[in-house]
């Protein structure tokens, strides 16, 4: 099993066309890869909506640092993206009621395990829910259809298509070769 993944998403390095290397990279979006934001957001809104205890039963948290994530970030090693995301929200968001929960799911992960802490998905699915509840431009109903229709996923392929097409470009303008990683830097396991 490969539970390293390299961040060169693009096959411009491969002679692609710009339309083959944005979508190379599209399709390695998913719920372990940038695909979270979706899920973390129903799983919190769910979750803090109705305060139930599921939490606690053993279940993976969509937005929450897995073991075998290609970032190693831990209780002292915070993601500083959300960080950042976290302080400008409470700062600037009229409420930070589902970043908070978050927060306290968060908290109970890491008292299993140190690694277990949030991450940009978590942190954007959760503040995109505070941002459409705290506007007051959208009903409870219209924020679940949001979430469920998989709108914040949506913003995050447009954003990384932009990413993706300016690397193709930069690769194509570089002329640089088709990339190899280092073998020994790819750990493999049974």
């Amino acid at each position: 099993m490969r539970l390293w993944r390299p961040q060169h998403h693009c096959n411009s390095k491969s002679r692609k066309d710009l339309v083959s290397s944005l979508v190379s990279g599209l399709l390695t979006i998913g719920p372990r890869f940038g695909g979270a934001i979706d899920d973390a957001a129903r799983y919190f809104k769910d979750a803090c909506d109705r305060f139930v205890e599921g939490m606690k039963k053993k279940v993976r948290v969509p937005g929450i640092y897995k073991r075998n994530h290609f970032l190693i970030k831990s209780r002292d090693n915070r993601d500083k993206r959300v960080e950042l995301l976290q302080k400008f929200a409470r700062s600037n968001f009229p409420s930070v009621k589902y970043m908070e929960y978050a927060v306290t799911v968060e908290s109970y992960a890491l008292s299993k395990a140190n690694n277990l802490v949030l991450n940009v998905d978590g942190a954007i699915g959760s503040l995109f829910l505070d941002l459409l509840a705290g506007s007051g431009m959208f009903t409870k109903q219209e924020i679940y259809e949001i979430v469920q229709i998989g709108y914040l996923n949506g913003l995050f392929v447009l954003a990384r298509s932009i990413g993706l097409i300016g690397h193709t470009f930069d690769q194509k303008r570089l002329k640089q070769p088709l990339y190899r990683h280092p073998w020994e830097d790819v750990l493999y396991t049974k």
